[in-house]
Order: structure tokens, then C-alpha cells, then sequence
């Protein structure tokens, strides 16, 4: 194993929501294994409160997460990247730009939890449900040995893994 850990950025167009809570459970998850990032062509500004209310009930510090731009990870000074995840439709049909390290790449759309109005309540439960489905797709990415897998072989595991319950 190289002695950096396995760099992943999680992607969706407002770095509001989805890709938040994404790198969240990669961070927590996969600690000791993968450096979790996330990003968006089209930021934001800031996250979206109901993913602020879901990792606070998580236990989960939400003022280290921003909303912030694709761009951060591009360019001389940028992590490397190991894997690009993206989890809306809109940012898995755009042109990504060129991240530093050639990483693979793998689309676990997911619908999106801020498109649902009405009471904090329900908001809530939408944002628990992508937890639940963003955790299995985490939970299966490291029952991998993504570490030493040839990159064909890892492909074509994030794409089975993008399928799982609550694909969109």
C-alpha cells in the first residue's frame, strides 16, 4: 500500500447536500483508508441546512464542511485524486475538469434530498434516506481491496456499486 491514503472527492453540482453527506461518511468510515473530499461544478455557497441538522444528529462537527468548487482541486497544489464519485445526474453529465492524478471515475446518482419541501421533519427524513443509501454504497466501496485492485477491475466494482438501492 502507498503511504498516502486513497483520495476520493465526491461531486454534485451545489456541494450543498449529496456530495456533503458523502464525503462526510467517507471521512468517517473510512478513516485510516480514504481522504474524503467533496466539490461541485456550481457551488452553493454554503450547505444546505438539512445536511447541516443530519450530521449534527450523526455526531459529526458540521463546521468543517463548505460548499466550495471543483476548481479547488485542480491544478498545481491540489490533492491528487484517486477516484471522482458523482451523485447528481446534472454533475455526472458535465465535463469535469482535469484533476490532478487522473482518477477513476464512477456516477452513484442519488435523488436529491434538498428538492424536498415541507416541514423539517420531513426534509429530515429525505436527507436520512440518502445517508442510508450513500453509507451502502460506502460500505461496499470498503469491503474492497480498492488499495491493490487493477483499475478495470475497481471500475467496474464502483459501477455496481453506483446501481444499489436508491440508484437514480
Amino acid at each position: 500500500m502507498s503511504a498516502r491514503l486513497f483520495s476520493v472527492l465526491v461531486l454534485c453540482t451545489g456541494n450543498s447536500a449529496r456530495s456533503i453527506l458523502g464525503e462526510a461518511i467517507l471521512a468517517q468510515a473510512g478513516a485510516g483508508r480514504i481522504l474524503a473530499h467533496s466539490a461541485g461544478s456550481k457551488p452553493r455557497g454554503e450547505p444546505n441546512p438539512g445536511a447541516l441538522r443530519l450530521l449534527a444528529r450523526r455526531g459529526i462537527d458540521p463546521a468543517p464542511f463548505r460548499s466550495k468548487s471543483w476548481n479547488e482541486f485542480t491544478g498545481p497544489g491540489a490533492p491528487p485524486i484517486d477516484l471522482a464519485i458523482t451523485v447528481c445526474g446534472n454533475a455526472a453529465g458535465e465535463a469535469c475538469p482535469v484533476f490532478m492524478g487522473a482518477p477513476l471515475k464512477a456516477h452513484w446518482g442519488l435523488p436529491d434530498p434538498a428538492d424536498v419541501a415541507g416541514s423539517d421533519a420531513e426534509v429530515d427524513a429525505s436527507f436520512e434516506q440518502t445517508w442510508h443509501w450513500l453509507d451502502l454504497r460506502v460500505q461496499a466501496l470498503l469491503a474492497l481491496p480498492f488499495e491493490t485492485m487493477e483499475r478495470a477491475e475497481l471500475s467496474a466494482a464502483l459501477a455496481r456499486i453506483g446501481q444499489l438501492e436508491g440508484a437514480a
